[in-house]
């Protein structure tokens, strides 16, 4: 298995690219492509004492830069590292593609180049999340698109339910329509039509309405909701998650007596932290499209990205892709560009 990485795309680029490269290789046993100026990546190798088992070298030229429109990727920048990373896995020369550049322009860059499954309405970014009881579960959409059909929303909850099946290994993902109340008569036109989809979609174990505050405690494997009110959500779970950090720092660092304590919940207090940090999972996949697609955070570090890899892997071993062509393709969805 080759999967191919954009070279220069985050904030650390390319070291930390590199090294979770390496990791790739060493804990996974993978091949890993790396796109991007081959001459610097050479050097930061040698520099870095990475070694080239393993790693290919492919040469781009320029860098997709988060201030560059993003149907730039389509156009001017194809040929750049995160351009030719995309190239490489639409022509069948990688398994799968990870990037931590700018998120509009992998959104586009996946769409377009790999393009979508056939019958995806549109493809979007899913973050898988924590949980109460060191579980995970996605949210879909988190904020690609803003305003979604019902049929949107169905296909979403059919991708989310895959993706939880074969990346986070959950047998018979739980599948949950966020809205403002739990009873039928509660919420948009939008959460009525798609309630009456979800609840006929055999493919799915769907629970029904879910409020926002029963997510977090493990309601749900798998959160449907619009865009919109996906990426509101999200945002709220990253500002309280703020504040509850400050808010035990604050307690434990008090004084002399309550460091004394932090010293006796230091393990626990540790193993709740790498629940709550991005990096154990390293990537968002984007789901709908016709290749792998990963999204890895801006600032990732070489364990992020090995987390990141991680994900790719199980996803493209567990035929994530042909079990999503073949379940849209049993909606009998035609297919349009809407």
């Amino acid at each position: 298995m080759k999967i191919v990485i954009d070279g220069f795309g985050g904030d650390h680029a390319p070291d930390e690219v590199l090294k979770g490269a390496a990791l790739a290789v060493k804990d996974l046993g993978i091949e890993v492509a790396v796109t991007g100026d081959t001459e610097v990546l050479k050097k930061r190798m040698e520099e870095l004492k990475i070694s080239s088992d393993g790693i290919e070298l492919v040469h781009a030229e320029g860098v997709m830069l988060v201030e560059d429109n993003p149907r730039a990727i389509l156009k001017e920048k194809t040929g750049t590292s995160m351009g030719v990373a995309f190239k490489m896995v639409a022509d069948g020369k990688a398994d799968a593609v990870i990037s931590a550049g700018s998120t509009a322009a992998i959104v586009l860059g996946g769409t377009m180049i790999c393009k979508r499954i056939k019958g995806v309405k549109r493809a979007a970014l899913v973050p898988p999340m924590p949980a109460k009881g060191g579980v995970r579960y996605c949210v879909r959409d988190g904020g690609a698109n803003i305003e979604c059909r019902p049929e949107m929303l169905q296909q979403f909850a059919i991708l989310g339910s895959l993706f939880m099946q074969k990346t986070m290994g959950i047998a018979d993902p739980r599948v949950g329509l966020l809205n403002i109340g739990t009873e039928e008569e509660k919420g948009r036109e939008l959460e009525h039509e798609t309630m009456a989809l979800l609840k006929n979609t055999p493919c799915i174990n769907f629970v029904g309405y879910v409020e926002a505050r029963e997510v977090p405690l493990g309601a749900v494997d798998v959160l449907i909701t619009d865009g919109f009110t996906g990426n509101v959500y999200l945002k709220a779970c990253e500002g309280m998650g703020a504040l509850m950090k400050d808010g035990l720092k604050s307690i434990f660092f008090a004084n002399l007596k309550t460091k004394l304590g932090a010293l006796f919940v230091k393990k626990q207090l540790s193993e709740f932290a790498a629940h709550m940090d991005y990096k154990t999972i390293g990537g968002s996949p984007l789901l709908g499209t016709a290749k792998p697609v990963f999204k890895a955070h801006g600032s990732s570090d070489a364990i992020a990205f090995l987390g990141a890899f991680r994900q790719a892997k199980k996803f493209v071993e567990n035929n994530a892709i042909e079990e999503m062509t073949a379940a849209i393709a049993a909606l009998g969805v035609k297919e349009d560009n809407t």
